[in-house]
């Protein structure tokens, strides 16, 4: 329990700026197309508390963990924040600029996580004996006795770096409500694009079902080996 506690709150802070910064993207992006709902409503704002949902954020990941980490020895960690208001029928030109409202979140992600990853970077090169203590940790080295501050904050900024990654691949996912199925939604036609939004109403189920269940290992030869890449180029792993 200990454990689990401690791994919640490594990752509090980089999840909760990641998911921010990703749900402002949307609200500028969709302001700077035309529409400013997101303004209006007050969502233009780094404010964590003015993102959170009471189910998505609170409630299911915390549910989630537990009931999975019972019956599968595993804990398995989902959430979102409120989405940020976009009428997309106000945009100067609703079916192209959906797709760039929808790719800037992820795209946010992509920029915060190469942000950190220079600091990362910067900071193995300041301080070059605690970059090889903690590059040996991640490689499976015994961790030792004493961990200094600078580990502490390298481990903090590879978190970050990772988080940011995940969470902009998995939102490109090609389904509603995901970020990639609104790009999905853009490119096709309009008739096709009509069908397609049908789905939406389950998407979220199945985008669980999927990270959760892996059919047919369709996680390991699409989501993960992309993850690893983008990562390894950040961080030169």
């Amino acid at each position: 329990m200990l454990e689990i506690v401690v791994e919640i709150c490594a990752l509090l802070l980089p999840v909760g700026m990641a998911v921010v910064f990703h749900e402002v993207a949307h609200g500028y992006a969709a302001l700077y197309f035309g529409d400013d709902t997101a303004k209006k409503y007050g969502r233009l704002t780094l404010n964590p508390i003015a993102h959170i949902h009471w189910f998505g954020t609170l409630v299911m990941p915390i549910a989630l963990y537990f009931l999975t980490l019972q019956a599968a020895g595993r804990g398995f960690l989902f959430a979102f924040a409120k989405p940020v208001p976009v009428a997309f029928e106000r945009l100067r030109n609703p079916k192209r600029d959906m797709m760039f409202v929808a790719a800037a979140g992820p795209g946010s992600n992509l920029a915060i996580a190469s942000g950190f990853a220079v600091i990362y970077h910067l900071l193995g090169w300041m301080a070059p004996e605690s970059f090889k203590i903690f590059a040996m940790m991640i490689n499976g080295a015994p961790i030792p006795v004493s961990v200094s501050a600078m580990n502490l904050l390298f481990f903090l900024l590879f978190v970050s770096v990772y988080i940011n990654v995940v969470l902009a691949v998995i939102n490109l996912i090609p389904i509603l409500p995901a970020d990639g199925g609104r790009i999905v939604s853009g490119l096709l036609p309009v008739a096709l694009a009509e069908k397609f939004a049908r789905m939406e109403p389950w998407g979220l189920f199945v985008l669980i079902l999927l990270l959760y269940y892996n059919p047919l290992g369709i996680i390991n030869w699409t989501i993960k080996p992309l993850i690893d890449v983008l990562v390894n180029l950040l961080l030169w792993i």
